[in-house]
Order: structure tokens, then C-alpha cells, then sequence
């Protein structure tokens, strides 16, 4: 097969990617000139245990009625993890590595399918065309018209959409916002030597090199430290969303991530032994993802302002001074572990739990491939305790109307974890977020309620969302039992 772009867009029930499904998935594949090969949209039904986010609900502006339709979770993530695997697939979208990628790797997990093979496998790969469109900001700015939002410019796609003429449709719709993707490639692909010179820094092996080619800085007994600029969305347009950074090396336990220590902090200096993880920001990198690093010339170093260029030579010039405690800030963040999270949902553990075994990997696959009684009689052949558990939740959660009692009880204890009596007892997924509940999600319906932004039919989908919630949820007290129509 040719290698084709498949651009994607999804909308959500909520931000916790661990916790939240997928409820549209929208894609257009193009060749590699970005001309239109198929367009797919997949509508996901809202999953019977999970309670949409009330804010996602009024930004997507889906209608219960909506989310109520569309296939099963199982067979659509299915679908979309078909679409991605496709050989030769470059998927992308509008920062879909800061958000949909991510939120795509656990719906796959939980639904027993392989969660970084569209990675890899195939000569598959991705790219996020929101770092793409920070570079030509910074470096082809004459290409776009950029929106300017409290005087400083504005990335999101709904504002570029609008002062560029890309939106044809409702903003948030994700096939609405796979087009405006799409328009905004073709502009930038107009440029094409600035293009694919950006396409490389997410093919890991050429974005290797690139780092390998920048110059050293400073020798330490470490070894050599190079001095970069790290181009990511996340530190803003206040600071051209660059930050100047020195390598101090990978991780010891990750070996995939190279480590960055930020330079254009005051707090660095006042760094003690017993400060580390408090003085001392450390950016993680892996080869093929943002951030965009780029070497420290002039063209590109012009970019900081006079305070911070003079702040990062004053670091340096303190780093050099103080070789034994630049030596164990070294250590500390090469040898970081993040915390092991005891009795940590499934849905939640997969970073944790790390690849199935290769016996439950083809476990996995037969599960996708048997019918529904031959799934039942798969679930105990895996050897996991997550995959078993994961296996028996696709059962009642895209099959629940034929659901075998011997899967009842445990169908109704996971329904008592999902609406607790208090918001605070929620299921935390492996960064500490709450999964939303019943009860929080009525009280952010009521914040939400007084404001004076909401128009008709946003406060119409609120009265919605809370009549869904109050009888599908009915309020619990401590120690009451559910029975299985949530009653």
C-alpha cells in the first residue's frame, strides 16, 4: 500500500483519558499530497457506566438522544484501531499527541486491543499539527492570518478556523474539525521544503540525529550537556512557546526518554540537595514526539527576550560552579521512578501494568475474534488479573442486555465504584484525577447553571444530562445495595 495522512479528530465524554470514552470519531485520509483518498465518522453510545463531564456535554453540544445512539464502545474502538493500523498510515491531527492520541492508546487497552502498534507496525507513525503550526508562527509567520486573543496570539484550531476561513460547520464536531485540519495542512503544505524538513523531528531516527548535531555546551563528569531550544505548546505564547534547555542525559528505568534541564528559571539557583524535585524542572523527551528541539543559533535564539537569555547564562555560569550538586541533580532525574500506585483500576494501570504477556496477547486477539459465549468461556485463560477484569467489563458494558448473571454481582460492584455516595471517594486513575461521578456531575451542572454564557440550547442539554444522571444514578447512601438496573 501507498503511505497515506489519515487526519482525525475525536470528541469526548469528558478529559480523563483513562476514565472518559470516545463518542465520535471523525476521519479523512488524503495521499501524501493531501489529496482526499475517504472520509470516515464512527458514533459511539454512551457506555452504562460512565457519567459525561456536563462541560464536555455544552461544548460538544450532543444531545442525550445523540450520545444514546451510535454502536457499541467494542466494536467501534474496533474500528478506529483498524483505521490507524492501516500500513503506512501517518495519523495526525490537531494536537492529537497532547490529547486524542493518548486518550485512543486506553481505549484500546481497554478494549483488549494493542495500544502502540500505530506507533510502529507497518510503517505506521504519527504527527500532531499543532507543533507543526508553532514553527511556521515563529519562522513562516506570512503564511496564515493568526488570530489574536487579550493581545497574544491564539493556536486553537476553532481560532484559526475562523480568521482563516477553514470552519464549515459547528466548531467541535469532529468531522467539522478534521476539515478545518485538513484546509490547514494544505496552506502549510504549501511550503513544502519547510513541511517535510518538520515532518522529521516525528520520525524517531531522523529526529535522533538532529538532536546528536547539536553542539555541546558545557563537559561535566557526567559528560557532554548540549544547549537546545524545546518547542511545545504548552509553555505558551508568552514565551513563544520555547524554553532553552541543557541534556543531562536518558532515564535510567524509561530508556526511551532523554532529559532536559530548563534553564530559564531563576528558582535553579537557589537548588539544595534537599530541593531537587521543588527547584529543578526537568523536560522528558522522546525521539518522534514534541517537543520540537532545535539548536541554539542566532535565528532561532533571538526568540527569547534579553531577561531570560541573561538568566540562562547566569545558570550556566552557575551550573559550571557547582559541579558535585549539578552531579546529583543528574542522578535524581535519570534514576526517577513515577510512584506505584497501589490497588490501581484497571482501566487505569495501563502504564503501569505495562504489555500483556505474549500468552495473553493471543488470548486478546481470540477474544475479539469468538462469539459471545466463546468470550465467557475465554475470560479465565487470561493471566492477568487486569486483562481478566478489562475482558469481563467489555461483556457488560457493550453487551449488558444478554449479560450472564454469573457476571451480575460483579457487574453491580463496579456500579457501586462508580457512583459513590461522596464525589471524594471516586476512582483515581495513575495521575491522581477523580473519575467524574454521579454526584459531582449534578453539582457542576448546578455551577455551570449560573452562568450568564450559556445560551437555550446549552442549559437545555444540562436539564438533559441531569435527568439522565438522577435515573440511571440514583442517589446513594453508605452501604446501600444497587440491583442491576441501577435502582
Amino acid at each position: 500500500m501507498s503511505p497515506s495522512y489519515l487526519f482525525y479528530d475525536i470528541e469526548t465524554t469528558g478529559l480523563n483519558k483513562a476514565f472518559d470514552q470516545v463518542l465520535q470519531f471523525a476521519a479523512i485520509r488524503t495521499d501524501t499530497e493531501l489529496n482526499e483518498v475517504d472520509r470516515h465518522t464512527i458514533t459511539v453510545k454512551l457506555r452504562p457506566d460512565i457519567i459525561p463531564s456536563p462541560q464536555a456535554i455544552i461544548t460538544n453540544r450532543m444531545s442525550m438522544t445523540e450520545l444514546l445512539s451510535g454502536m457499541c464502545e467494542f466494536e467501534a474502538i474496533r474500528q478506529i484501531h483498524q483505521l490507524l493500523n492501516e500500513p503506512e498510515t501517518i495519523s495526525l491531527g490537531y494536537n492529537t499527541l497532547g490529547f486524542d492520541d493518548e486518550f485512543l492508546r486506553f481505549s484500546f487497552y481497554r478494549n483488549l486491543l494493542p495500544p502502540y502498534t500505530h506507533q510502529y507496525q507497518k510503517n505506521c507513525r504519527r504527527m500532531d499539527l499543532l507543533p507543526i503550526s508553532i514553527m511556521y508562527w515563529l519562522y513562516k509567520r506570512k503564511v496564515l492570518n493568526w488570530p489574536q486573543i487579550n493581545g497574544k496570539v491564539s493556536l486553537k484550531l476553532e481560532h484559526l478556523g475562523s480568521a482563516n476561513n477553514l470552519i464549515a460547520g459547528q466548531p467541535h464536531e469532529a468531522l467539522v474539525d478534521v476539515g478545518a485540519t485538513v484546509k490547514l495542512a494544505r496552506i502549510f503544505f504549501k511550503e513544502k521544503k519547510m513541511w517535510h524538513y518538520l515532518e522529521g523531528y516525528f520520525e524517531k531516527a531522523t529526529d535522533a540525529l538532529r538532536v546528536a548535531e547539536i553542539p555541546t555546551s558545557l563537559q561535566s563528569a557526567a559528560g557532554a550537556h548540549q544547549m537546545g531550544l524545546m518547542i511545545n505548546s504548552e509553555y505558551g505564547p508568552q514565551q513563544n512557546y520555547q524554553v532553552p534547555v541543557l541534556s543531562i542525559g536518558a532515564s535510567i528505568p524509561y530508556t526511551n526518554q532523554t532529559l532536559w534541564l530548563r534553564l530559564d528559571l531563576p528558582s535553579l539557583q537557589e537548588t539544595k540537595p534537599e530541593t531537587l524535585d521543588q527547584t529543578t524542572w526537568v523536560i522528558r523527551k522522546r525521539y518522534g514526539e514534541p517537543g520540537i528541539l532545535l539548536p541554539p543559533l542566532d535565528r532561532y535564539w533571538k526568540h527569547l527576550d534579553k531577561d531570560r537569555q541573561k538568566i540562562v547564562e547566569q545558570n550556566l555560569d552557575w551550573v559550571r560552579s557547582i559541579s558535585e550538586l549539578f552531579q546529583q541533580i543528574i542522578n535524581y532525574h535519570r534514576e526517577y521512578r513515577y510512584p506505584y500506585i497501589p490497588n490501581l483500576d484497571p482501566d487505569a494501570a495501563l502504564y503501569q501494568v505495562g504489555f500483556f504477556s505474549p500468552s495473553d496477547e493471543r488470548s486478546c486477539r481470540k477474544f475479539h475474534k469468538a462469539s459471545l459465549d466463546k468470550k465467557i468461556s475465554l475470560i479465565n485463560r487470561f493471566k492477568s488479573h487486569e486483562a481478566r477484569v478489562l475482558a469481563t467489563r467489555v461483556l457488560f458494558r457493550n453487551f449488558k442486555e444478554t449479560l450472564p448473571q454469573i457476571f451480575v454481582e460483579e457487574y453491580l460492584t463496579f456500579l457501586s465504584r462508580v457512583n459513590p455516595p461522596r464525589a471524594d471517594d471516586a476512582l483515581l486513575d495513575y495521575k491522581g484525577e477523580r473519575r467524574t461521578t454521579p454526584v459531582g456531575a449534578l453539582a457542576e451542572i448546578h455551577q455551570l447553571r449560573q452562568s450568564q454564557e450559556l445560551d437555550g440550547y446549552q442549559r437545555q442539554l444540562l436539564d438533559e444530562l441531569e435527568d439522565y444522571i438522577k435515573t440511571t444514578f440514583p442517589k446513594r447512601s453508605a452501604g446501600r445495595q444497587l440491583t442491576l438496573d441501577g435502582q
